[in-house]
């Protein structure tokens, strides 16, 4: 593990990323290894620093480690004559009461957080269970002689041709997609949960969403720090974001 006693030997650290770190309080290396052991003041660096995302930051954590430690042990190099006497006079029931207040913080930090479910009514309810059991059971459809061509893959397309004898629905032959298959009307277009599905990909897109039975899906082409805007103005407006990068 590599100790960094400077920003400039952080991979990917530029010049103008120190101004950005006085601007929230970090002059220092150490104060920087603290800051990335803690999630909140880690997205304030990724929405501070131009440039880092989230797997810089984690190339800075793993190289910030060898220089926490070497601050721990600056304080074990000091003489024995310098170093002041420990308190011995601590009592054993102080000890045990913050034994048991730190595995209560360690318990509440861990604590789970169950996500939000949406207010359904009693018909999409039932159809949402039905879609599910019709789910279980619908066989797995696959492309006309899948087996024999590699290059076809198996995903579906429907059989073509005069002599198809899939496309007949002959016996011994795979199953055709058909509209028999479908779920019910009340559940389509849901998503597992039962939230009806919005994409978003700006923050002003969480405008005028009903967190009751709508639930946001941001887009694949949204950058890093945008996302997590979105996400914190999203869980200030108690909306559930389905795909969460954290």
């Amino acid at each position: 593990m590599m100790s960094v006693r400077s920003f400039k030997e952080l991979p990917g650290f530029k010049d103008g990323h120190t101004a950005e770190l006085e601007s929230i309080g970090i002059k220092t290396i150490g104060d920087l290894a603290k800051a990335v052991k803690d999630d909140e003041k880690v997205k304030q660096l990724i929405k501070t620093l131009s440039g880092i995302g989230p797997k810089t930051m984690d190339k800075w954590k793993d190289a910030l480690e060898g220089s926490d430690r070497s601050e721990s042990r600056s304080e074990d190099d000091v003489p024995k004559k310098e170093q002041k006497p420990k308190d011995k006079t601590k009592d054993k029931s102080e000890k045990k009461t913050e034994i048991v207040e730190k595995e209560s913080e360690i318990v509440e930090s861990d604590a789970y957080i169950p996500k939000a479910k949406p207010e359904l009514d009693g018909d999409t309810a039932d159809a949402l269970a039905k879609r599910a059991m019709i789910s279980g059971r619908r066989p797995e459809f696959k492309r006309q002689e899948w087996f024999r061509y590699a290059k076809l893959g198996e995903k579906w397309r429907r059989p073509k041709g005069i002599h198809s004898k899939q496309k007949r629905n002959l016996a011994r032959r795979p199953p055709v997609v058909d509209i028999g298959y479908r779920g019910p009307r009340d559940a389509r277009g849901l998503h597992p949960s039962g939230f009806e599905e919005v994409l978003v990909h700006t923050v002003d897109g969480l405008e005028g969403i009903d967190p009751k039975v709508q639930a946001v899906r941001i887009g694949g082409t949204v950058g890093t720090r945008k996302r997590i805007q979105i996400e914190d103005r999203a869980e200030e407006l108690g909306i559930r974001v389905l795909n969460r990068m954290v």
